[in-house]
């Protein structure tokens, strides 16, 4: 795997989200279609672990938090940008969604949550904001940005 495959692997997929509205309805189709268990979904579980361990993903570290954008927002990957993030029971810096922000929940250590979820994808609509928190041990979770954009903030 590398970062070439991996964008052919989020193209399959942000090709058939790309224009939709990031809502609950979204979130309930990713987790029916890619959702755990599913080819798309173990594919890129299997490619975010193999990224971490070649290096060329989540290759930057802060607060605790392994992390990195391995994709930019282009037309190959329908306007979403890709970060991946390696984070074990802390709060990320809490930021703003502009456009949204679809996550995908990898857990590392069995039972792992993020924001509360389980494995699988959530969604955040334009103009949410959060803390991103891993609880229950060590996940890996890929966030697809619309134009790529986030905006950090000093709120708790």
């Amino acid at each position: 795997m590398d970062v070439p495959q991996f964008e052919q692997l989020i193209a399959g997929i942000s090709s058939s989200i790309a224009g939709q509205p990031l809502d609950t309805a979204l979130a309930a189709r990713l987790n029916a279609e890619y959702g755990p268990g599913s080819p798309a979904y173990e594919a890129l579980f299997s490619a975010c672990r193999e990224g971490v361990r070649d290096g060329w993903l989540c290759n930057r570290e802060g607060g605790g938090i392994r992390y990195g954008r391995v994709l930019k927002a282009t037309d190959a990957t329908h306007g979403f940008s890709v970060d991946v993030v390696d984070m074990q029971d802390l709060a990320g810096p809490h930021h703003v969604h502009p456009h949204g922000e679809i996550d995908l929940i990898m857990p590392l250590t069995p039972g792992a949550r993020f924001d509360g979820h389980p494995a699988g994808w959530c969604v955040y609509g334009p103009g949410s904001a959060h803390r991103p928190t891993v609880s229950e041990g060590r996940a890996l979770v890929l966030y697809l940005l619309p134009q790529g954009a986030i905006e950090f903030t000093r709120a708790a």
